[in-house]
């Protein structure tokens, strides 16, 4: 990153800091507007939404900025897996969190962060410590602690989150390989295509068949708002973390997607006239602590000196 100065004299790195902390607010309100969806709509219909927004608001985006490339066969093969990853984690997500509270499921999820550093290791060979092997055992023993009674009162519902991480994590891994080919607008754009060409289908083969998650239904007034919330704060926030990513160092802006849980509990209370008990404030502190060690782990070998040849 340069640091120049940009809009009103800020530099990237502080602009890459600002859309950081617009997604961290911004991504727990779709999440809420999904979890007032209900049942009224099925869950496979309601992460549809949110691709048919993504891919209508940004295909025309990146062909006004003239981003956008003609994807060659093996880039459209991995563009399909992107979004199968993607579009399985969302509804996996919406659909916990009809039984869960926002700020519950989103800590949760946020072992995804842990479970990304170990497959970075297994898949792309990526170094890590004892340290850091520690500070994962204590992320995924925090989340134990929100799923445990969580499971006790929803089932194996509370697990849905811990397969979104996972999911999102592969996801991730499949972003890195691809996020240097291309604009990562025209990259959030081919997901979002890819992803309706996936769940179109399926909805239609589902139509009419009782299944409450793929059946597809009509919806109401209220939830063809809530709909829209859904597909463009995704949308939104997407955008703001892509731009982010692109303006500041990864290093930096990481910590902040802890906001996201602060959002959410804020949401929750506002909305719901819910908080977390006190053994998930305990799952959420080490989840939490364990993240910032990594972070603060991760700067520190930075600053080292290399080593002497």
């Amino acid at each position: 990153m340069t640091g120049r100065p940009t809009i009103a004299g800020m530099s990237e790195t502080t602009l890459g800091i600002l859309f950081m902390v617009g997604f961290s607010v911004l991504a727990p309100v779709m999440d809420t507007a999904a979890k007032l969806i209900g049942d009224q709509v099925a869950v496979g219909q309601v992460a549809a939404t949110r691709f048919v927004f993504q891919s209508a608001l940004l295909l025309p985006l990146a062909a006004w900025m003239g981003w956008l490339h003609r994807p060659r066969r093996g880039e459209m093969g991995l563009h399909l897996m992107r979004a199968a990853l993607l579009l399985v984690a969302t509804s996996c997500f919406f659909f916990s969190l009809r039984f869960m509270p926002v700020a519950e499921a989103i800590s949760i999820f946020f072992v995804e962060p842990f479970i990304l550093t170990l497959l970075g290791a297994w898949m792309l060979g990526e170094p890590i410590g004892p340290r850091r092997y520690i500070a994962c055992a204590v992320g995924f023993a925090g989340a134990l602690l929100i799923i445990r009674p969580t499971f006790q009162d929803v089932g194996p519902v509370a697990l849905l989150p811990l397969v979104t991480a996972f999911l999102f994590a592969f996801y991730m891994i499949l972003t890195r390989r691809m996020a240097t080919r291309m604009h990562p607008i025209t990259l959030q754009a081919y997901t979002g295509i890819a992803a309706v060409l996936i769940a179109l289908p399926l909805l239609t083969a589902f139509n009419g068949s009782g299944l409450s998650e793929l059946d597809p239904s009509w919806p109401g007034p209220r939830e063809v708002w809530l709909l829209a919330v859904v597909g463009l704060i995704a949308t939104l926030s997407h955008v703001c973390l892509s731009f982010a990513l692109s303006l500041a160092p990864a290093s930096t802006i990481a910590p902040l997607q802890y906001l996201e849980i602060v959002s959410a509990t804020v949401m929750g209370f506002y909305v719901f006239g819910t908080l977390p008990d006190g053994l998930a404030m305990v799952g959420i502190a080490l989840i939490v602590g364990s993240g910032l060690f990594v972070f603060l782990r991760e700067q520190h070998l930075e600053r080292r000196p290399p080593p002497a040849p």
